[in-house]
């Protein structure tokens, strides 16, 4: 048994998984009609250096681990950083494929998501200041499983596609402040 085993996650009927999704979307078009401000969210997570190069993060009542593999200076406990983009990524469009399936009225019946990402390590080790940081491409691989044809699942991704939130922060740049400050 691995520590992701010991994490119970819930078994849900296709429709409880159902009528929480609509429930959630006409709560929040309540909410957004009578405040629009509502709508804005802020997320806030910490994180802090551990072992090698590994670091703690705390997201709410969530904490995990973030490391890099021995071949990055890490002590390999966790996934890396940009390991836990690509989750991020498949678990978003996971959220947002099963949502707007409901939404759309298209039955499925499982969706499973295989994210790549190419990233050249030579801009990290200041090798090559050309190459850019991040990764160079992305590349998932959705199966959508369910009686629809593949015309409505196809109509299905392009509407995740406009929707998902992280997929966004892949696709587009995101402003990002950084403010450097000693600590005692």
């Amino acid at each position: 048994m691995t520590l992701i085993d010991s994490i119970p996650v819930p078994s849900i009927a296709n429709r409880e998984r159902a009528d929480r999704l609509a429930r959630a979307g006409e709560e929040w078009a309540g909410r957004i009609a009578a405040d629009p401000a509502s709508a804005q969210l802020t997320y806030r997570v910490k994180g802090r250096g551990e072992g090698s190069v590994a670091t703690r993060i705390t997201s709410g009542r969530h904490e995990f681990l973030v490391d890099e593999p021995a071949a990055l200076a890490g002590d390999d406990v966790a996934a890396s950083p940009v390991e836990f983009a690509l989750a991020a990524l498949i678990s978003c469009q996971i959220v947002v494929y099963r949502l707007y399936a409901n939404a759309l009225g298209i039955r499925v019946d499982d969706v499973e998501v295989e994210a790549e990402g190419d990233l050249d390590a030579r801009r990290l080790f200041g090798i090559d200041e050309n190459v850019r940081a991040g990764f160079g491409a992305v590349r998932l691989a959705i199966t959508v499983r369910g009686p629809e044809s593949e015309e409505r699942y196809r109509e299905l991704r392009d509407v995740v596609d406009t929707h998902c939130p992280v997929l966004d922060l892949f696709a587009n740049a995101t402003p990002v402040s950084v403010e450097v400050s000693k600590g005692n």
